[in-house]
């Protein structure tokens, strides 16, 4: 496995060094990197001598100036030991200033930190803050252990053993590569049907879900395909978007590229209804009611269903009451492999929220239960499930 470990300028950064020489005992190719401010902890010829590679520090010291991107496309995982306060603090907030903090912006795999600070600066909010932030983003957190810390206090802030979190990286590389060489296909976001060419009918899904799924996907090495509705995010790193803005586009565009897909998930939220003939001019206000027939847009997950050819399909269910009875009748009515409900409508979870809570319903066993998290780590549990799901399904089938 190719490894990029990234050390930040604390005192513990002379572990990163042991923790270099594991992981190549362990096989792996370590590429370091170093902030200016670890360079005045440990010399980068240390970890020269302990990797047998050229240290990268400087990015205006480099043999091309697109190094970090090249860096960031040929590694597998990024470990940064110690992660210092000021050092997640940048990567929370996208600052790019030195060769770490570049590179980091274009990584598109796997994040592993390991923090090492002062406790009162570990338990300050605003680090706190940013951890979360970097939590929701998917990252995996070695907590720091507790004990007596070079500043002279005791308390959490230690940077954990070097065995701990080589443990960790490898257990995050191999969640993270099993869907190398696979296409996944994702819608996101709601549907607009218009009224007229100044309204139209949606609903309150922002697409967040699906945006975490996508993003999960590719961090796990596959080729992700997102068909989005409009929605106010940043496109997913590595993910090839396809923008949409009604159902009849959506399915249009899920179909041309249905052909290479292994998994399906339809996480959007599609507008069940839309006018069949759309006035050419607005609609102005009177005092008379309108009244407006509406046709039932074009059900791509039932189609999906009933084309069924080798991919695993998931579909969503968004509920606002009985949601596992609802889930269940999806999963049969529309023919899917597994349902992901949830409950929207509240002010907390769902729709427009960056947590969710969800039900796993599939043919065979009882409902898998995933309770509030982040989407982003409900996403990669919902792959989890999603791959053990395939692999019964290929037993059953004698494959």
């Amino acid at each position: 496995m190719k490894v990029l470990l990234a050390v930040g300028g604390g005192i513990a950064a002379y572990k990163s060094a042991e923790l270099a020489r594991l992981l190549m005992q362990q096989g792996h190719h370590v590429q370091v990197v170093m902030t200016r401010a670890a360079e005045e902890f440990v010399r980068p010829l240390t970890f020269a001598a302990l990797t047998g590679r050229k240290v990268l520090t400087n990015l205006f010291a480099i043999e091309s100036a697109i190094e970090h991107i090249s860096v960031a496309e040929e590694h597998e995982i990024l470990v940064v030991a110690p992660a210092t306060a000021d050092l997640m603090a940048k990567l929370a907030h996208g600052l790019a200033d030195d060769f770490l903090t570049t590179l980091y912006l274009a990584f598109t795999g796997p994040v592993v930190l390991a923090p090492a600070m002062n406790v009162n600066m570990w338990q300050h909010p605003a680090t706190q803050a940013n951890l979360e932030t970097l939590v929701k983003r998917g990252h995996t957190i070695v907590e720091p252990g507790s004990g007596y810390l070079a500043c002279g206090m005791t308390g959490p802030g230690r940077l954990a053993d070097p065995e701990a979190i080589a443990a960790v990286i490898e257990r995050a590389s191999n969640q993270r590569r099993d869907l190398d060489g696979e296409t996944v296909l994702i819608t996101a976001g709601p549907t607009q049907e218009p009224l007229d060419p100044v309204r139209y009918i949606s609903n309150r899904s922002s697409g967040k879900m699906g945006y975490a799924l996508a993003e999960a996907a590719a961090a796990r090495g596959a080729r992700v395909i997102l068909v989005s509705g409009p929605v106010h995010l940043a496109p997913p790193r590595g993910v090839e978007v396809i923008h949409v803005r009604t159902a009849v586009e959506m399915r249009e565009k899920v179909m041309e590229n249905l052909h290479d897909a292994a998994i399906v998930i339809k996480a959007a939220a599609v507008a069940d209804f839309h006018l069949s003939k759309v006035p050419d001019q607005k609609v102005k206000k009177t005092a008379a009611r309108i009244s407006l027939e509406l046709d039932p847009t074009p059900d791509i997950l039932a189609e999906l269903g009933r084309k069924k050819g080798n991919y695993l399909l998931v579909g969503f269910a968004a509920e606002t009451q009985n949601l596992q009875q609802e889930a269940r009748r999806k999963l049969e009515t529309k023919n899917c492999d597994m349902v992901v409900g949830n409950l929207v409508g509240g002010s907390e979870l769902g729709f427009e929220s960056d947590e969710n809570e969800v039900v796993l319903t599939r043919r065979q066993g009882e409902p898998i239960q995933i309770p509030r998290a982040s989407k982003r780590h409900i996403a990669d549990r919902i792959f989890d499930e999603i791959l053990a799901l395939r692999l019964t399904l290929h037993a059953a089938d004698g494959r």
